[in-house]
C-alpha cells in the first residue's frame, strides 16, 4: 500500500481521500527540517502547502518519495529540478483557487479605487473625513490584464461585469480566445499606454521577473493603479514607491511580495497603498477545494498511474492511464532491449509511432522508451528524469508519428545512432493487451518478453539451432520460449530465446563461440511477468 505524509495544515477531507482510495497516510504538521529528514524515507509521496520546503537535501533522503503534491499553484518551496533528477513527479493544483484569486484581485481593485482600507481606519479612529477620500469609478475605465490564463480570464469576465473595457496581453492568448472572453488582445507597451488599472496574473520567471519597472511605469498613463495578487518579484518595489511618491501611480493594491513573509516591506505605511498578506487563495472553498484536488491527484498516480497538473512530466489522465498502461510497458521494454543490443556512446534517438498509437499522448510513451534506455546505464533512472537525462548528455531525440503503413494496426520503433552502428527495434500491443517484439534490426519477428533472455545473431546456415540447443542444455539451461527471424537465405539471421535463469557468462561465452554467431547478448527484463 502506498503511503503518504501529510505536513502542512490541509482540510481533513484530504485524509479521507486518500484513505478511501487505498493510499496509507499520516498527517504530521509543523516538523522541522530535521524531523522531516528523519522521517521522509518512509513515504511515497509528500503533500504539502507552503510551509514544508522541498529541498534538495530533503529529496536525497526521500528514497522512496515518488510525486510531491502542492495544494496551491505556487511551487517556489519545492526544488524542481532537484526533483526531476531523482525521478520524484511534482504537482500542483492550479484551478482549484483559480475564482478566489480572482475574486481577490477585483476586491483589491474597488478598495484601491475608492480608498476603502484607509476610510475605514479613519472612520474607526473616530474621524469623519468625507470629503478627504474622493474615489474613482470604474464603470468605463480600461483595464489592462497581464497574463489572460485561467485567474487573469475569470478577473476579466468579472471586470467586464463591472461595466469596464478589458484590454489584455498574453503571449499565448489566440484572438480567438480573446474574443470569446470578451477582451481586446493588445501588445504590453500599448497596454501600459492605455490602461487605467492594470492586473497583473502571470507566473513569475525570468521573462516575467520585474514585469513592472521604472521604464515600465513611465510608459504608463498618469494616475494609473496597479494590482498584483499574483507573484512577489513582478513588480519593482522600489521603483514603485518612487511613482507613487511623484504622484505618476495614483496607488497600488499589493497581495503578494519580493519576500515574503513581509514583516518589513519599503511600501508599508504608504497612504496610497494597500496590502494584504498573501489572501489571494485564502477561502475557505478554495483551500478545500485544492486540498481534495491534490489528494485525488496523487493518489491517481500512486494506484493507478495517472499524472495530473506535473510540473515535470507528461500528463496522463485517469481515463487515459488504462489505455496507455501496455503502451507505456511496451516503451519502457524496447527502450531497454535497445540499450541492452548497443555497446557503444549514443549520439540519437529516433522513435516512430505507427498506427493508432500515434493519435494518443505519446509524451509519457517517449519518457517510459528513454527511461528503458537509460535504466542499464543509469539503474535510478525513470520517466521523470530520463529525458533530462538524455539531454544533459547531449543526445538528440526525435519523434515521428505516421499513419498505419504496415500489418499491425499500431507499432512503435526505437532506433538508436551510435559511434559505428545504428540498431533498432519495434514492437506492438495485440487485441490481448499484451506488447510483442515485432522486429530487431530491420528482421521480422514475434516475440514475447520475459525477464531472462538470450538474443543471438548468426549467419543463417543449417544446424546453428541445433548446436545453440545443445550449448544452453548440457549448461542445464531451460528454454522457455524460442523465436527465429532472418533477414533472406543465408543471410542475418537472430534467435530470441527466454529461458527459465540468468545466463552466466560461461554459458553465454560458449554461445559467442559457436560457429556462425556474430552477437550473443543476455537481456534482462525484470518488471516482466510471464
Amino acid at each position: 500500500m502506498p503511503k503518504v505524509l501529510i505536513s502542512d495544515k490541509l482540510s481533513p477531507q484530504a485524509a479521507e481521500i486518500f484513505r478511501s482510495r487505498g493510499v496509507d497516510v499520516d498527517v504530521k504538521v509543523g516538523m522541522d527540517k530535521q524531523e522531516l529528514l528523519s522521517v521522509i524515507g518512509e513515504y511515497d509521496g509528500l503533500a504539502i502547502r507552503s510551509a514544508t520546503k522541498v529541498t534538495a537535501d530533503i529529496l536525497e533522503a526521500a528514497h522512496n518519495l515518488k510525486v510531491v503534491g502542492r495544494a496551491g499553484i505556487g511551487v517556489d518551496n519545492v526544488d524542481i529540478p532537484a526533483a526531476s533528477q531523482k525521478g520524484v513527479v511534482v504537482m500542483n493544483t492550479p484551478f482549484g483557487n483559480s475564482t478566489t484569486t480572482a475574486e481577490h484581485a477585483i476586491a483589491m481593485m474597488m478598495a484601491l479605487a475608492r480608498q476603502v482600507p484607509q476610510a475605514n481606519a479613519s472612520t474607526h479612529a473616530g474621524k469623519w473625513e468625507k470629503s478627504r477620500f474622493m474615489g474613482v469609478e470604474l464603470t468605463n475605465k480600461l483595464l489592462g490584464v497581464v497574463g489572460c490564463g485561467n485567474i487573469g480570464s475569470i478577473a476579466a469576465s468579472r471586470a467586464i461585469g463591472l461595466k469596464m473595457k478589458v484590454v489584455a496581453f498574453d503571449p499565448f492568448l489566440s484572438a480567438e480566445r480573446a474574443q470569446e472572453i470578451g477582451v481586446e488582445k493588445v501588445e504590453l507597451e500599448e497596454l501600459f499606454a492605455r490602461a487605467d488599472f492594470i492586473t497583473l496574473h502571470t507566473p513569475l520567471t525570468d521573462k516575467t521577473r520585474n514585469i513592472i519597472s521604472a521604464e515600465a511605469m513611465a510608459k504608463m498613463k498618469k494616475g494609473v493603479r496597479i494590482i498584483n495578487c499574483a507573484r512577489g518579484g513582478l513588480v519593482d518595489e522600489t521603483a514603485l514607491k518612487e511613482a507613487l511618491d511623484t504622484g505618476h501611480v495614483a496607488g497600488a493594491a499589493l497581495d503578494v511580495f519580493e519576500v515574503e513573509p513581509a514583516t518589513e516591506n519599503q511600501l508599508f505605511g504608504m497612504e496610497n497603498v494597500i496590502c494584504t498578506p498573501h489572501l489571494g487563495a485564502s477561502t475557505t472553498e478554495a483551500q478545500e477545494a485544492v486540498a481534495l484536488q491534490v489528494a485525488e491527484q496523487m493518489s491517481d498516480y500512486l494506484v493507478s498511474g495517472a499524472v495530473t497538473n506535473a510540473l515535470n512530466m507528461p500528463s496522463v489522465s485517469a481515463e487515459e492511464a488504462p489505455i496507455l498502461k501496455p503502451f507505456i510497458a511496451l516503451a519502457e521494454q524496447l527502450g531497454s532491449f535497445a540499450g541492452q543490443i548497443t555497446q557503444s556512446a549514443i549520439h540519437k534517438v529516433e522513435i516512430i509511432y505507427d498506427g493508432h498509437v500515434a493519435d494518443m499522448n505519446t509524451k509519457p510513451l517517449t519518457s517510459a522508451a528513454l527511461a528503458g534506455l537509460l535504466r542499464p546505464l543509469l539503474s535510478d533512472v525513470n520517466m521523470v528524469s530520463a529525458p533530462i537525462a538524455i539531454k544533459d548528455r547531449g543526445i538528440k531525440l526525435t519523434e515521428t508519428r505516421q499513419a498505419k503503413t504496415g500489418a499491425f494496426d499500431n507499432y512503435i520503433q526505437i532506433t538508436l545512432e551510435t559511434d559505428n552502428q545504428t540498431r533498432s527495434v519495434a514492437g506492438t500491443v495485440f487485441a490481448d493487451g499484451q506488447p510483442r517484439i515485432i522486429r530487431i534490426k530491420n528482421i521480422n519477428m514475434e516475440a514475447e518478453l520475459c525477464p531472462h533472455m538470450l538474443l543471438t545473431s548468426n549467419t543463417d546456415r543449417p544446424g546453428h539451432i541445433g548446436r545453440l540447443g545443445t550449448v544452453l542444455g548440457e549448461a542445464g539451461v531451460n528454454i522457455a520460449s524460442f523465436n527465429l527471424g532472418r533477414s533472406n537465405d543465408g543471410g542475418e539471421a537472430i534467435a530470441l530465446l527466454g529461458v527459465d535463469s540468468p545466463l552466466e557468462q560461461s554459458v553465454l561465452d560458449k554461445v559467442a563461440a559457436l560457429e556462425l554467431v556474430t552477437q550473443a547478448e543476455a537481456l534482462s527484463f525484470p518488471e516482466v511477468t510471464s
